[in-house]
């Protein structure tokens, strides 16, 4: 048999270049795309895969990797997203929200309509989208992430109402703290100081292994078995705003 084919987005790094490394070990044959050439063109040569340079907010790039991936996919990762202000609602900066929707929302959208008819003609796909338990529950100075990732559950979940009856299952994984080497960096633009303030005294927060552990997971299921969402935590988070901290 043929191998099951998957495309990971955001793939240069943390969770989707975990998620490539660990559907490669699954046996699928994956595609990786990011806009960060030199990383993807790494991973896939370590993997066996292929990679596709794509930025989400581009349509004609988006278009360029259906093409690529060519005619048929089994698991679409859409996994391209983060967080990009820490500032208040007064003080956010709109634009920093409009590129926070555009990447996590309507990147997303871009990349599952390019995808559907691959992932339809496989007679047997998977869409994963990478939400978070911010699309949940909202809290102080993250009104730009939230917003977003809120808009993104919604995306999810009216996606898997209109493919209802078609051979395609529908995935979101809301992860709560990971600590990966970029997403709080980026967040607050290069701060390493409050960066790590995030994380300060938090015991054994979520990896980005462990995201990876639960996509394989999912797309390892049998094709009857459509897991709708999966709300993971590290233990010492048992909710947005209580977060047990040592030292």
């Amino acid at each position: 048999m043929e191998k099951r084919i998957a495309l990971v987005t955001g793939a240069s790094s943390g969770i989707g270049a975990a998620s490539a490394r660990r559907l490669a070990a699954e046996g699928f044959h994956v595609h990786v795309a990011a806009r960060r050439t030199d990383r993807i063109e790494a991973l896939a040569e370590k993997i066996g895969g292929v990679a596709t340079a794509c930025d989400v907010t581009d349509r004609a790039a988006v278009a360029a990797l259906a093409e690529a991936v060519g005619p048929v996919l089994h698991v679409l990762v859409n996994n391209a997203g983060g967080a990009f202000t820490g500032d208040s609602i007064e003080g956010g900066d709109p634009d920093d929200w409009a590129r926070s929707y555009d990447v996590n929302v309507l990147g997303t959208l871009r990349v599952t309509q390019a995808l559907l008819p691959a992932l339809r003609a496989s007679g047997d796909g998977l869409v994963v989208t990478m939400g978070s338990t911010a699309g949940r529950v909202v809290y102080e100075n993250g009104g730009e992430y939230t917003a977003a990732k809120h808009a993104l559950k919604a995306l999810t979940g009216t996606l898997r109402l209109e493919l209802s009856g078609e051979p395609i299952r529908v995935t979101e994984i809301a992860p709560g703290m990971v600590r990966t080497e970029e997403f709080a960096v980026n967040r607050f633009h290069g701060d390493q100081a409050r960066a790590a303030a995030v994380y300060a005294g938090v015991p054994d927060p979520l990896t980005a292994e462990d995201i990876a552990d639960i996509v394989a997971w999912v797309a390892t299921r049998p094709s009857h078995v459509d897991v709708d969402e999966v709300v993971v935590r590290p233990r010492a988070q048992a909710a947005q705003h209580k977060v047990h901290r040592v030292g």
